[in-house]
């Protein structure tokens, strides 16, 4: 098995910007590091559970998929855009107006079943480098366990980011928002356009 293609590829996926990294960060900047941990961990759990999935109906995901996309990049682009709206709309202060929902594990995990490129990238990533090598069930929750932690450990280096540099991001949280959001708008239409 070519692990450290696997594990570069995996890398890459995990720690470049997309709405899991955009939204951890910025909850981190907002709500803090301990508060956003929880949001953290469902993205890990979440992606768990794809990777899981993605091991045992990987033949049928296959083909099920690209029937599907569409309508999942739809539904994601469109969630994708409702957060971005939220951060443009978010007001300067510190002041929680949405009680901190979108900043929980549950708000993580499900952030996992709207992405479909996740969800493709869970059936490549098992396609390409675990499925042609490894079948035995301990195998397979192995990998599934480490690809979950390396998606987990990119979305908590962006938490950690956002936490950091909080005092100096909050002088700039408008621009900040902005940015943030524009990153979620360009992520929500490479999602259906690319």
């Amino acid at each position: 098995m070519p692990l450290l293609s696997m594990l570069l590829y995996a890398s890459v996926s995990s720690f470049t910007p997309g709405p899991n990294n955009i939204m951890a960060m910025l909850f981190a900047n907002k709500y803090g590091f301990k508060k956003t941990f929880r949001f953290c961990l469902g993205v890990g759990a979440g992606f768990f559970v794809i990777i899981i999935l993605s091991c045992y109906f990987n033949p049928v995901l296959k083909n099920f998929i690209p029937k599907i996309e569409f309508i999942m990049s739809i539904i994601g682009a469109t969630y994708m855009m409702y957060l971005a709206i939220k951060i443009i709309t978010s007001k300067n202060d510190d002041e929680d107006n949405d009680g901190g929902r979108n900043n929980s594990f549950f708000a993580g995990m499900l952030l996992q079943f709207v992405n479909p490129k996740g969800i493709l990238y869970g059936i490549t990533v098992i396609s390409t480098f675990i499925i042609p090598y490894h079948t035995l069930n301990l195998s397979l929750l192995f990998y599934s366990v480490l690809l979950a932690f390396i998606r987990f450990m990119g979305t908590f280096s962006w938490s950690v980011f956002g936490s950091i540099f909080k005092k100096f991001l909050s002088k700039y949280r408008n621009q900040f928002n902005v940015v943030m959001a524009l990153l979620l708008i360009y992520s929500a239409i490479s999602i259906v356009f690319i």
